[in-house]
Order: structure tokens, then sequence, then C-alpha cells
């Protein structure tokens, strides 16, 4: 597996790699993980992945974090 960047924004952590034949982009937040995986054949340049770590998709990343996080209180407030 090869890292082909790493970034933060907004305190969420991003790291694109290629494996595979696929680009792996995860976003990471405290003990929470999103993994999204796009066949290398429907990117023409690794630059067009950028539109993903911004925008409507970044903002639909950011609210899945939150649900996650809601999810995971709910399901453990009773540890």
């Amino acid at each position: 597996m090869r890292v082909v960047r790493e970034s933060s924004i907004e305190g969420i952590r991003i790291s694109l790699f290629e494996w595979n034949n696929k680009f792996i982009l995860k976003f990471e937040l405290g003990n929470l993980e999103q993994t999204y995986k796009i066949p290398a054949m429907e990117v023409l340049e690794e630059k067009d992945l950028d539109s993903l770590m911004e925008g409507a998709f970044f903002t639909e990343v950011k609210k899945r974090f939150d649900e996650m996080h809601q999810s995971l209180q709910n399901a453990t407030k009773n540890f």
C-alpha cells in the first residue's frame, strides 16, 4: 500500500492511499474512521480526488461523524 498524501482539515485527519488498483480515502476523527474505496480506473488524475476533501461530500463526512459519535454514545452509555 502506497501513501499518496496525508493532511488534516477541521481536525479530521485525511489519508489517501493507493493499493490494488484502488484509491483508499480514509477520514479519521478521534476513535472513529470512515473509509472509501475508489477504483483507480475512475480517476483521471490524483488531484481529481481533492473534490472529495471539500464541498458537499466533506460536509456529509462531518455529519456522518456526528451520527457515528451519537450512535456509539448511545450504545455504550450503560457500560
